[in-house]
């Protein structure tokens, strides 16, 4: 069993020495040592040491040769793309690390250490938190592949220790929600944009963005959508294999058309099976490059999902309503897109109550927009589907 002690610094940080000592009857046959920043640091590589240690002494037992951590990634995308098909951006992330600095490190020796050093590296970089974490994230997923399949001896759960000391630390934190809308005047500069560059151009970004902004879909489903799965009487779609965490591949997911969403697809060719037959990142590059020529900073195409949802609310409609057209299986994960703002509630006067201290009479209470039922059926009921 190692020894870890703990020495204070003079400058008042503190140090963690980790001690192995191997004996045989009495005598001390091997001793190592080595001193991290942190107990957990030094406690992993105590750990990992004792078992190579162990796998040395053992006459018999298996003997791997040093693999580095990018050729673990690389045949963990050529085992488990195609049939995991994961998203384009932990496609990139995977090869991203494969070629970095950290990639060249034998995976059968790594540990936390290693791993915050990477991480410290990174953010000294520029990479932001999220980013960093990230890292690590898909670092540890191949690690566990490669210990379940291929049975290396090698330890994952050195991921996990250097994301907490990590967040400790806070060099990694969690993605901050975005809440961006675009404004009217950055909509009526993209729009009159698009309108000149449409005439030359094969996408039809003018067609596309004010279809995101009244469907609330996503840029890849955008480009997914299949005629064949309208429905003209309920003026529904189909997002085929929608966005899930887990489970994917065979998601179908039946959603709602907005009224200018449904018109908006009526005007568009037949050309295709699909109603925008064109490829997502093309899309999407098309999008940042006006706003790059426009001015227009921080905006993403993603922010036009937001502003959509954003709307339905403003429309009037409950929650499990919206639901049905973005296609939000919780309220959790609904709230982040309804961005409503202040100036949009409504002042209601609160109804009067006789005597006494509950009598507020004449004082405005702000209540949340939301129409009477009778007012809401008239305004969607009401309209031909």
């Amino acid at each position: 069993m190692a020894q870890i002690r703990a020495r204070r610094q003079a400058d008042g940080s503190t140090r963690y020495t980790a001690i192995i000592r191997i004996r045989r009857g009495t005598a001390l046959i091997q001793q190592e040592y080595r001193t991290f920043a942190h107990r957990s640091a030094a406690a992993s590589w105590a750990k990992h040491r004792e078992v190579e240690l162990e796998n040395q002494a053992v006459p018999g037992r298996k003997q791997h040769e040093p693999i580095t951590l990018g050729a673990l990634i690389r045949w963990y995308i050529e085992t488990f793309e195609t049939i995991s098909r994961w998203q384009r951006s932990k496609q990139s992330h995977l090869e991203f690390l494969e070629h970095h600095a950290i990639g060249k490190v034998n995976a059968l020796e790594l540990t936390a250490a290693a791993l915050i050093g990477h991480v410290r590296r990174r953010r000294a970089d520029g990479a932001g938190p999220a980013t960093v974490m990230n890292d690590l994230i898909w670092i540890g997923v191949v690690l566990r592949a490669a210990n379940n399949v291929k049975e290396l001896p090698m330890r994952p759960a050195v991921a996990q220790e250097a994301r907490e000391a990590c967040g400790t630390l806070r060099l990694i934190s969690k993605a901050r929600k975005r809440a961006r809308r675009p404004t009217l005047q950055e909509l009526a500069l993209l729009r009159d944009y698009f309108s000149a560059r449409d005439r030359r151009s094969e996408i039809p970004m003018l067609a596309i963005m004010e279809f995101a902004i009244a469907s609330a879909r996503r840029q890849a489903e955008i480009t997914r959508l299949e005629w064949v799965d309208n429905d003209e009487i309920g003026r529904t779609g189909v997002v085929r294999d929608a966005k899930h965490p887990r489970h994917k591949e065979g998601n179908h997911r039946r959603f709602k058309y907005a009224p200018e969403a449904w018109a908006i697809v009526e005007r568009q060719p037949r050309t295709s099976e699909y109603i925008f037959p064109y490829d997502a990142k093309s899309v999407g590059a098309a999008f940042t490059r006006a706003c790059g020529i426009l001015g227009i900073k921080d905006l993403h195409f993603h922010d036009l999902r937001h502003e959509a949802t954003s709307r339905l609310f403003e429309r009037g409609y409950q929650i499990h309503e919206v639901a049905q057209f973005t296609l939000h299986d919780s309220w959790t994960e609904l709230k982040r897109y309804a961005n409503l703002k202040p100036g949009d509630v409504r002042e209601i006067t609160a109804p009067t109550m006789q005597g006494g201290l509950h009598d507020h009479r004449h004082k405005p209470v702000l209540l949340a927009h939301r129409p009477s039922l009778d007012a809401g059926r008239s305004a969607r009921r009401g309209r031909s589907h």
